[in-house]
Parts: structure tokens; sequence; C-alpha cells
């Protein structure tokens, strides 16, 4: 019973050492927690103020893009040359990718580093400016001489398109007064008959002929005088239209083609006459080679470009 107030002295004692001991390290430990909170706030508001720089550092170096593509549309139109901003626009392509792929290692060199290269692409963007405003001048100048010159040229050209204009009048009204005078020249055949020859050389004149009495077609018309017409070898093509307008032809028999009112054509036969302006009466033999169908046939005789003359037969 005498030792029970020292025991308990000593066990105080250890209790106020405990606890003494425990508010130390409480105090410890709240420093360590708000020194590192303050450390870990301090470093995101740095990320966020590097990541907003960063931001802004591409939009700076995307407008300089917009203005760059501006710059070289301007010169391009003026006539410049734009081989060094090409150049240029590539660089700054560069650029901006590398930013990119810079993002996730964001740092105030990087940055300092861009800020530099920003400036020298404005710089560079004020310097073409000044190239723009020459082209500019240069070209107002150009405009102005080109227009005088334009106007000059315009007069030069009226004046030719005038000459030209007479020419081609006089051309025009030489060559319908030689139309005419070769129309009036050329050859005029009446009377065309068609008569119907056998076999055996029977010729059969009548409205109708039966197809199987029709071996060969004799073609009689006469040549009317004309004064203006020369008297030389004619040229006189025969063609003969069948009931449905086709024209009768056999190239391996005679036929060909030929030109009219500058249209190409085909020509069923065709015969030399020589002509003499007397009046002459012409005949002409021609075998088919096959029998004609039933219905009217028309004959028309052509020379020089010009239709002469048509006759018709029929075929029952």
């Amino acid at each position: 019973m005498e030792n029970n107030p020292q025991q308990k002295s000593r066990t105080n004692g250890a209790l106020l050492a405990a606890l003494i001991l425990m508010t130390g390290l409480a105090g410890v430990s709240s420093y360590l927690y708000f020194n590192t909170k303050e450390k870990s706030d301090n470093q995101e508001v740095t990320i966020a103020e590097r990541v907003e720089e960063l931001s802004n550092t591409r939009v700076k170096l995307d407008s300089i893009s917009t203005a760059l593509d501006a710059k070289i549309a301007e010169v391009q139109k003026l006539g410049g040359n734009v081989e060094e901003l090409l150049k240029v626009k590539a660089d700054l392509e560069r650029d901006k990718e590398a930013l990119r792929r810079g993002y996730a290692a964001s740092s105030r060199s990087l940055i300092a580093k861009y800020d530099v290269k920003i400036k020298e692409y404005e710089a560079y963007l004020v310097e073409k400016d000044t190239l723009i405003a020459n082209l500019q001048r240069e070209n107002g100048i150009l405009v102005t001489s080109n227009q005088t010159l334009a106007t000059e040229n315009t007069q030069v050209k009226t004046e030719r398109q005038l000459a030209r204009d007479s020419v081609v009048a006089f051309a025009a009204q030489n060559q319908e007064l030689s139309t005419k005078v070769t129309r009036a020249a050329a050859l005029k055949a009446q009377n065309v008959k068609v008569y119907a020859v056998s076999s055996k050389g029977k010729v059969r004149d009548d409205d109708a002929y039966k197809a199987k009495r029709l071996d060969k077609i004799k073609l009689v018309y006469t040549l009317l005088d004309n004064p203006l017409t020369r008297e030389e070898p004619k040229d006189v093509y025969v063609r003969v239209l069948d009931p449905d307008g086709a024209i009768v032809s056999d190239m391996a028999n005679g036929s060909g083609t030929f030109t009219v009112d500058g249209n190409e054509t085909v020509y069923t036969t065709k015969q030399t006459v020589n002509y003499d302006s007397k009046g002459q009466t012409v005949e002409l033999l021609y075998t088919r080679g096959t029998a004609y169908k039933p219905g009217k046939y028309t004959v028309e005789l052509y020379s020089e470009g010009f239709k002469i003359g048509a006759g018709e037969f029929a075929v029952r």
C-alpha cells in the first residue's frame, strides 16, 4: 500500500509523455498534409497555365496560317512569285504539327520558343504587305497601259473587221453572181422519156411496163440550146428512184457517187455527152440486172452539180 502513490505518479508521467508525443505527431502530419496539398494545387495551376498558353500559341499560328493563305492568293492574282510564301507556309505547318506533339511535354521554354517564331511570322507578313502594295501599284500602271492598248487594239480590230466584212460581202456577191452565171449556163433537158426494152431488143412505149418484159430501160431526152453553155463534153448523171424513194444502184454495174449542192449522193448510171448547143437528142440504155418491183419510178438527170431534167415510168 505504501508504493501506490509512486506507481501512480509514474503512470501519469507515461500518459503525459504519450499525449505529448501524439500531439507532436499530429502536428507533423498536419504540416505534411497541408504542405503537400499546397504543392499539388500550385502544380495544377501551373499545368493549367501552360495548357492555356499553348492553346493561345496554336490559335496565333492558325491565324498566321490563314493570313498567309490570303497573301499567297493575292500575290498569285497580281502575277507575283509565291515560291517563298509557299515555303514559309510549309514551315508554319511543320511548326503547328510540332506544337501539337509537344502538348504533353509543355514547358515555359517551349512556349517561349514559339513566341519567338510567332513574332518572326508576323514580321514576315508585314514585309509581304509591302510586296503586295508594290505589285498592286505596278499592276495599276499596267492596267492603265493595257486599257490604252486595248482601246487602240479594239479600234484596229474594228477597222480590220470592217475590211474583212467588206471583203466577205464582196466575195459573197461574186459567189452569188458566179452561181447565177453557172446556173444560167447549166444544161437543160426536156422531153425526158423512158422506154422499156425487152430481152429481144423490142422497145415499148406504154403507161406501165410488165416487169417480166422489162430487161433494160431506154432514156431519151433533148438538150436545149443555151448560148451561155460551153460546147464541150458534159457528164450527165442519172438517178433512178424506186417506188419507195430509194436510189437504184449497183456499184459493180456503173453506179457511183457525185456532188449536188455540196452534198455527196449516189447515181444509178452516167454518160458523157458531147454538147453542141444545137438542141441535140440524147439516148441512154441502162441494164439493171435484177427485176423491177411494181410501182412508179422517177428518173432524175444532173450535170455540173445541177438538176437538169426528170422523167418517170411505171412497172406493173
